[in-house]
């Protein structure tokens, strides 16, 4: 959202796909990320605007500097996931809980395919992938002991 507000000569708006955005996002984010791991800063960097063959790069160059999972669904219903978000968003300020059904359908419809195209990528560079399709809360505790260990 910094971006599409705050600098919009980056061409990045909502109605791009995810894989668009990280793209246009990837100068900035690795330089970013370089600065954190030269600061030895810890940080975690969320979000569907990231693609494994471009954080691919950053993993070879620090190979014990980054610990990078993804997270996706690539085996749920549109009707489950939708129930779903709508439940583990609707008492948080989450940034989907004020949004219509409608655009929470299109988003899932959406995110699918795009998950499983993450998950493909994943396997292409042995990056971590992590399947909310079902257990939404066991699969986060399972991240969470990931980016820990």
């Amino acid at each position: 959202m910094g971006f599409i507000n705050g600098i919009p000569d980056y061409g990045i708006h909502h109605m791009l796909m995810p894989d668009v955005i990280a793209e246009k996002l990837w100068g900035f984010l690795s330089a970013m990320c370089e600065s954190m791991i030269d600061l030895e800063e810890d940080c975690i960097i969320e979000g569907e605007s990231v693609l494994p063959e471009l954080i691919f790069q950053l993993k070879e160059k620090y190979p014990d500097k980054l610990r990078i999972c993804f997270i996706g669904y690539t085996n749920t219903t549109l009707n489950y996931k939708v129930e779903e978000i709508k439940k583990y968003s609707k008492d948080k300020k989450d940034w989907i809980s004020d949004k219509s059904d409608e655009y929470i359908i299109d988003h899932v419809k959406n995110m699918m395919p795009h998950s499983k195209e993450i998950k493909k990528s994943c396997e292409k560079y042995n990056l971590a992938y992590f399947d909310t399709s079902n257990n939404f809360e066991n699969v986060l505790k399972e991240v969470i002991k990931f980016m820990l260990k």
